[in-house]
């Protein structure tokens, strides 16, 4: 729903684009980037396939079930998918927010009586589809809550966030019945799906809990964790472990505690067993930027996203016993609530058009660096966005796709999800890299760059063309000069998300923005949203396995050259 605060921002932007400022660099008249893919830099892991929301009962809901049947399409490995609220208790209502299971109540005496039925059906629908859950542990059962009242919460946009944490974000009133929770589940796992899917898990203690997400200290989810990982492993000695799941380590106070935390793991002294060190198979925090409304148009801020990464490498890396371990980045986006509209925060107007889509392919890129940088062993970023059931269309959640229509974002995960093999030399004589983007930000010249992979029988080199503000720019001709190609005949196909291609948001406009679109416009819709080319498939010819490629990239445009022989 195109409301009024969204209008008020978008006549700012028409507005403010006829100006003559000297605030944001014009685009330079011609990028050349150099490609070389007989140049690897190891192998490109599909660190894109991850994905999370808050809700877990949207998952078997409609359009839920549609989104994720999609993104399982769209990869040739499989995703993993992480959901909040696996163990809150509640009827399975689905609200912004809010999620339950009743996996855990009481009887009147006391004794606890375990229901599977919920979290069967979340975790059969991810099955069905190839996925693999990264296994949630959290949040605390009402009957098990050491301050259960108020327990449900009725949050809805434009609330103060922190009326959410509520009785489920407390510590247990009895540990080892949290413990033996855990076990039950973790066996009824293990007998439901079998040892090796099970086995294929990333079990991960709690969200965030260096704020309210946990109602309680450092140490007592220290102990929790120790009861946790026991239980786990009690009940699959191969089962993978890890947390703690904090906000953005570059915060003073997040990256405290996974330091206090990562010394517990590694020298501490168990709460259960009495021995050093807990069980840790990968290591969990979350990253993300600061998007803001200035001068009429939203400024992005990749940059404090990457800073967050960068200090949580850092900090991994300074374990010596723990710097090869996987790390999961458990929340990887653009800002922190995915809940919070763009008709209450137009900070958020980025979400429904290319801004988002350009952003999540220049970041995506620049994290494979970082990680090489701190010498660390990145496995997934797991995308913050998925769905939300009943809204209005293109509210401006941060979501993946509105009402069953795919937003241009999705199809960036689309192209990702063409790149195989080994990461391929881009050239890094162009405005940015890694480091300058990590401590700058994009906001002199625009950032106009590649990520390139290579295997045995195809390549890929993807193109951005992002900004951090959002204002209008002339295309740029982007000359992409690519070696390493075999000297035969090949195919290439050019994918592109621009404003006129992959776009189901800029076809809603032009529709007139319905607030019900008929069943024919919904189509159109549902056509619009797909990854488009941008020209027939060509044969081309390389001689001495070099090729130049010309286009014109929009700006906040992305473009995704496929090459199969």
């Amino acid at each position: 729903m195109f409301i009024k605060s969204s209008i008020t921002l978008t006549l700012s932007l028409i507005l403010f684009s006829g100006l003559q400022t000297t605030s944001f660099a014009q685009n330079p008249e011609k990028v050349t980037i150099e490609v070389d893919l007989a140049k690897s830099k190891g192998p490109l892991k599909p660190i894109w396939a991850w994905f999370g929301y808050d809700e877990p009962n949207y998952t078997y809901m409609k359009d839920g079930k549609k989104l994720l049947s999609e993104i399982s399409q769209m990869n040739k490995v499989p995703v993993y998918v992480r959901a909040h609220s696996l163990l809150v208790t509640g009827d399975g209502t689905a609200a912004l927010k809010w999620g339950s299971t009743n996996a855990y109540t009481e009887d009147a005496n006391g004794k606890p009586v375990y229901d599977w039925t919920i979290v069967d059906k979340i975790f059969d629908t991810y099955i069905e589809r190839g996925m693999h859950p990264i296994a949630q542990i959290g949040f605390m059962p009402e009957a098990l809550s050491s301050k259960p009242q108020p327990y449900r919460h009725f949050w809805k946009p434009g609330d103060n966030y922190n009326d959410i944490y509520t009785g489920w974000a407390y510590p247990p009133n009895d540990y080892k019945k949290w413990a033996e929770l855990i076990f039950q589940w973790v066996k009824h796992s293990v007998a439901r799906y079998g040892q090796k899917e099970v086995e294929s898990w990333y079990w991960e203690l709690w969200n965030e809990p260096n704020i309210g997400y946990w109602k309680g200290t450092v140490e007592e989810y220290i102990k929790l964790y120790d009861y946790t990982a026991d239980a786990v492993k009690r009940a699959l000695p191969t089962a993978k472990m890890g947390g703690p799941g904090t906000t953005g380590p570059s915060w003073d106070k997040a990256q405290a505690f996974l330091q206090t935390f990562l010394e517990h793991v590694t020298k501490g002294k168990n709460y259960v067993t009495g021995k050093t060190g807990s069980p840790i198979d990968f290591i969990t925090f979350h990253a993300k930027g600061a998007p803001k409304v200035v001068e009429g148009h939203v400024q992005m801020n990749m940059g404090t996203q990457l800073r967050d990464i960068d200090k949580g490498f850092e900090t991994v890396a300074s374990f010596p016993t723990l710097k090869k371990l996987p790390i999961i980045i458990g929340e990887s986006d653009p800002e922190g609530c995915a809940a919070c509209s763009e008709d209450l925060h137009p900070q958020n107007a980025y979400r429904n058009g290319t801004m988002y889509s350009s952003y999540t392919a220049a970041s995506f890129a620049r994290k494979f660096d970082l990680a090489e940088n701190r010498g660390v062993n990145l496995l997934g970023a797991v995308t913050w966005a998925f769905e939300f059931e009943d809204q209005a269309w293109f509210r401006g959640f941060r979501d993946l796709a509105t009402n069953g229509v795919d937003k241009p974002v999705l199809n960036v995960f689309r192209m990702y999800g063409m790149m195989e093999g080994n990461r391929a030399e881009v050239k890094q004589n162009l405005a940015y890299d890694y480091k300058k983007v990590r401590d700058e930000s994009v906001r002199g010249a625009a950032d106009i760059n590649a990520l390139a992979s290579k295997n045995a029988r195809s390549a890929a080199v993807m193109v951005w063309n992002y900004h951090d503000d959002n204002v209008p720019s002339g295309d740029v001709e982007v000359e992409v000069k690519i070696a390493g190609l075999p000297s035969q005949r090949i195919q290439m196909q050019h994918y592109r998300i621009d404003n006129q291609n992959s776009n189901a948001y800029e076809a809603w406009k032009k529709m007139g923005s319905p607030k019900a679109p008929t069943p024919a416009q919904i189509a159109q819709l549902e056509k619009a949203g797909q990854l488009q080319l941008l020209t027939s498939p060509e044969w081309i010819n390389p001689k001495n396995g070099l090729a130049n490629i010309q286009m014109s990239l929009p700006r906040q445009g992305v473009s995704l050259l496929k090459f199969s022989w």
